[in-house]
């Protein structure tokens, strides 16, 4: 494998797994969150959220990276003021890679957590709360430890789908070697140069190594959920 690879792909597969980490730790915290209100919460706006929060599945990739790049864009709706106050800039260098994979993982992650709220009995929750239980004790000890197994699978999931974005992250941060260049921008790029099949051979096989693993321990997590909530 080091003799099919040059610097420039080592250096794409591991900005790849750094996007995908760093996009998934970002996402999860915002993604219980909101996997919460909609499994639980009832609220006018409630459908609207849920579409809101699903809307980068059914929207072409590309027109996401076009609206992160018209928001975060040094010249954007919030790039502009991040970047004159903070000096914080997004377009074209891999925390916008992060970011463009965070929003694109993001809906599978809600879905896979939302599932284990909803597969929480309440009547656990408000056996808790009648021993005298806060809301927040009831939450850390009793509904999150039984949401964990989904939390884990959102996570996994998300990390699968951040690794091989796209669209959304080409049009947003392009693809510069060593900055932004994630294995799927690195095999797009390849294919324009005759010779170079090998070396995209050799991507693409990680590419499915990866994933096929994630989603292996996706499915298991959610065996382990299910066993969970049957067990009496």
């Amino acid at each position: 494998m080091s003799d099919l690879f040059g610097p420039q792909e080592w250096m794409a597969i591991m900005l790849s797994l750094r996007v995908a980490l760093v996009a998934t730790l970002a996402a999860l915290p915002l993604a219980i969150w909101v996997a919460h209100i909609l499994a639980r919460k009832s609220f006018p706006g409630r459908q609207i959220l849920n579409g809101i929060v699903h809307l980068p599945l059914v929207l072409p990739p590309v027109v996401t990276g076009y609206l992160l790049l018209v928001v975060f864009s040094q010249q954007g709706l919030l790039g502009g003021p991040l970047y004159q106050f903070f000096g914080v800039s997004f377009a074209f260098r891999w925390t916008g890679a992060a970011l463009a994979a965070a929003i694109m993982a993001f809906p599978l992650m809600v879905r896979a957590i939302r599932l284990g709220f909803e597969a929480v009995d309440p009547g656990l929750e408000q056996a808790a709360s009648t021993l005298g239980a806060s809301r927040w004790r009831v939450m850390r000890t009793v509904t999150l430890p039984l949401v964990l197994p989904g939390i884990l699978a959102g996570g996994v999931l998300g990390f699968a789908k951040a690794l091989g974005e796209f669209g959304a992250t080409i049009t947003f941060v392009a693809a510069i070697p060593g900055e932004t260049q994630t294995i799927p921008s690195a095999i797009y790029g390849l294919l324009q140069v005759p010779g170079e099949e090998p070396a995209v051979l050799g991507l693409v096989i990680v590419s499915v190594v990866l994933a096929m693993g994630a989603l292996l321990v996706s499915e298991w997590l959610a065996r382990r959920m299910a066993v969970r909530m049957r067990r009496p």
